[in-house]
């Protein structure tokens, strides 16, 4: 299945939880909270452009599958990490969080966030 379209938000799991965990500043938990977001991905072959707008913020990413690359993370830090693909399923890791972007069915995504056991978990669909 192919990554490349566009995704809503329909729900998420510990959201306000998991982002005061991994530093992300209470103005913007609170005003990220009730926002659905809105995910666009490209994929050409093995290469990646994902562009996640919620509210006013816009956070894009571009990489290449195996190859290290700078990614930007929920909390606006630039880091070098490479991500993987196994079947419909993307990993990385980004200072020590383990982010999984997966495709369970044809419109389905499900990005889950994983820091010392503790997981944030947003479901979207295909729009």
């Amino acid at each position: 299945m192919s990554f490349s379209g566009k995704y809503q938000m329909e729900s998420h799991d510990n959201f306000e939880f998991f982002m005061e965990a991994v530093g992300l500043p209470d103005e913007l938990i609170q005003e990220g909270k009730d926002i659905k977001s809105i995910s666009e991905i490209e994929e050409t072959g093995d290469h990646f452009k994902v562009t996640v707008t919620t509210g006013t913020k816009i956070l894009t990413n571009s990489f290449t599958i195996g190859q290290e690359t700078e990614l930007e993370s929920p909390t606006g830090e630039k880091v070098n990490s490479v991500v993987t693909r196994e079947g419909n399923k993307l990993t990385a890791i980004l200072n020590g969080i383990e982010y999984v972007t997966e495709l369970t069915d044809a419109n389905t995504l499900v990005n889950t966030m994983t820091l010392s056991g503790m997981s944030y978990k947003r479901t979207s669909k295909r729009m």
